[in-house]
């Protein structure tokens, strides 16, 4: 237990260095953004008066270790202040918590449509592996591992929703959440395009898996007692080759976020995705720097959890590294 504990912390203060040093570098290209954060907030046409009196209001005339400290303040918990959207009229904090269940949603979705998919198809590979279907398989899944979402995202718009009409061109536009899962037409298409990237990069992981536990001793064991050959993958193999896929979700959460970005990009679909890329045309720097904060976190909570699920299931990493 102890070894637990100690493994925790050690991941936990991991865990805070990234943040801190995330905060850091957001505090610095704050600071050195053309023409300040005050022509960006006001406008290109501000006048010297306008930008004077717009960063003393905000603190900006303080001295830069001050304007760390109450940046710092400010966006630590329980406060969670991530700055002021001109561009929404409120605060990021705000605008972020309207956006972000609707992006938790569809990648929540996507990827447990991608462990459903993509464990059989690992273990279909291992049982056929050197004949037809793996080849096929393996040549699908590095197609789709290569193609970037917006492309799939096109196609798919083209061929299912232009020319057969079977589903939406546009992702569900409602504003809670609710609302976007009573409209599985129009959310078809975001979910198959995030999942089906997801898909290709866990099925080839999980035939590696699958085939390194096939090698070990346990399975030569179990077939010298006699088990079959479907307990032998299925009861034997297959609960070990499930391990590393769990740091695999943890280590998979900033491709996937960054997948959303683009995949919410392409069908308008109203989540952090599409907030980053109108905050970022739209010159919204608070905002912009409050969502990659977010994504941040997400990332950095997700592969912490991913690391104590690795330790809880598997002993022999947390005294590994003990």
């Amino acid at each position: 237990m102890s070894g637990f504990f100690g493994f925790l912390l050690r991941r936990l203060g991991q865990a805070l260095i990234v943040i801190v040093g995330v905060l850091v570098l957001m505090f610095l290209l704050a600071h050195i953004i053309p023409g300040g954060a005050a022509r960006a907030a006001i406008g290109p046409r501000a006048s010297a008066l306008q930008i004077r009196l717009f960063n003393r209001l905000n603190g900006y005339t303080l001295p830069l270790w001050r304007q760390f400290w109450r940046y710092i303040y400010e966006v630590l918990p329980p406060r969670f202040n991530l700055g002021y959207s001109y561009h929404y009229n409120e605060g990021v904090t705000t605008v972020i918590g309207q956006y972000l269940p609707k992006t938790l949603v569809l990648v929540g979705i996507s990827t447990l449509l991608a462990l459903i998919v993509a464990i059989p198809l690992g273990i279909l590979q291992v049982v056929r592996r050197n004949r037809p279907v793996d080849y096929t398989l393996t040549g699908v899944s590095f197609v789709l591992y290569a193609m970037p979402p917006f492309l799939l995202g096109t196609l798919l718009i083209l061929y299912f929703a232009i020319d057969l009409r079977w589903f939406s061109t546009e992702a569900p536009q409602a504003a809670s959440i609710l609302g976007i899962l009573s409209d599985p037409r129009g959310l078809v298409l975001p979910e198959l395009t995030l999942a089906a990237i997801t898909i290709a990069s866990f099925s080839r992981y999980m035939r590696s898996s699958m085939m390194e536990a096939m090698t070990e001793d346990y399975v030569r064991t179990a077939r010298a007692k006699g088990a079959g050959p479907r307990r032998v993958l299925f009861v034997h193999a297959l609960r070990n080759a499930l391990i590393p896929i769990i740091t695999l979700l943890g280590l998979s959460i900033p491709t996937i976020v960054s997948g959303a970005l683009l995949t919410e990009t392409v069908f308008n679909y109203p989540g952090m995705g599409l907030l980053t890329y109108r905050a970022a045309t739209n010159t919204d720097i608070p905002l912009l720097l409050g969502t990659v904060i977010v994504a941040t976190l997400a990332t950095v909570v997700g592969s912490l959890i991913a690391d104590i699920a690795y330790a809880v299931v598997d002993p022999r990493i947390r005294y590994a590294r003990a």
